[in-house]
């Protein structure tokens, strides 16, 4: 398949040229290949470790959702050269979508947590530059610690809780990543139950006084579905296969 056809897919379907981020973000293709793309990989991190297990799987087209500039500009020597010299010698490309994977009503990180968590009806929720990136919606009443166990059963880990809200959830607000200062929108929309990735130590603070429960199901582990999605879309539409880089950080 042709990485023009494919890169021109995934910018009209992500809406790519338009979606605000941070600068470092640079969603879209962001390193190009020559060859044609036969077999696609996802990651949820464009590193040395993801890159290098890509490039042995035979990958051609790598969809991240963390790129390869978040630490700036910065000169390609050591580690930095190390990953560009393996995907230029494999002849890889890269794409990446941080901020749109994340908000995207089907294919993205939260949308899909929230359905897994079994949320009924979601509403758009929480915002990112300038842009909606999570959900909110109602789930069946059930006891904290049995929320709990179903929040480690969606992202496949340990959740932690930090219980601050009322004894059994109900009214839940999910977004991904290191989302946790948005505890305090979530209590100003009503909910009783935040469900993100990772939090600073003062978001404790926040869910105790704020009368809210908060979920932390690790930074990774909630940020795996989008780029799977992705992948499927690809194998739906261009018949494509496709691996999964799983690289997990423990956070």
């Amino acid at each position: 398949m042709n990485l023009d056809s494919i890169v021109a897919h995934l910018d009209a379907l992500l809406g790519i040229p338009a979606f605000p981020d941070y600068p470092t973000a640079l969603n879209g293709l962001q390193v190009d290949a020559p060859g044609p793309v036969l077999r696609v990989g996802a990651a949820v991190d464009a590193n040395e470790t993801t890159i290098q297990a890509a490039a042995q799987a035979g990958v051609d087209l790598l969809l991240v959702h963390h790129g390869l500039f978040w630490d700036g500009l910065k000169p390609l020597t050591g580690r930095y050269m190390r990953r560009i010299r393996t995907l230029v010698e494999s002849g890889m490309a890269v794409y990446s979508a941080h901020l749109p994977l994340d908000a995207h009503p089907e294919l993205g990180n939260s949308i899909l947590l929230a359905r897994a968590l079994g949320m009924d009806e979601p509403v758009p929720f929480g915002e990112a530059k300038g842009v909606t990136v999570g959900w909110m919606g109602e789930v069946s009443r059930e006891p904290v610690r049995s929320f709990q166990a179903r929040v480690a059963s969606a992202v496949d880990g340990p959740a932690r809780l930090l219980a601050g809200g009322p004894r059994e959830v109900h009214r839940v607000a999910v977004v991904t990543g290191g989302a946790g200062p948005m505890v305090e929108e979530a209590a100003a929309a009503g909910a009783d139950t935040f469900v993100t990735g990772e939090a600073a130590h003062h978001v404790f603070t926040l869910a105790t006084e704020l009368g809210v429960n908060v979920f932390l199901g690790g930074h990774y582990a909630t940020e795996v579905f989008g780029v799977k999605a992705l992948a499927r879309n690809l194998q739906e539409t261009f018949g494509l296969p496709w691996v999964f880089l799983d690289a997990p950080s423990g956070l």
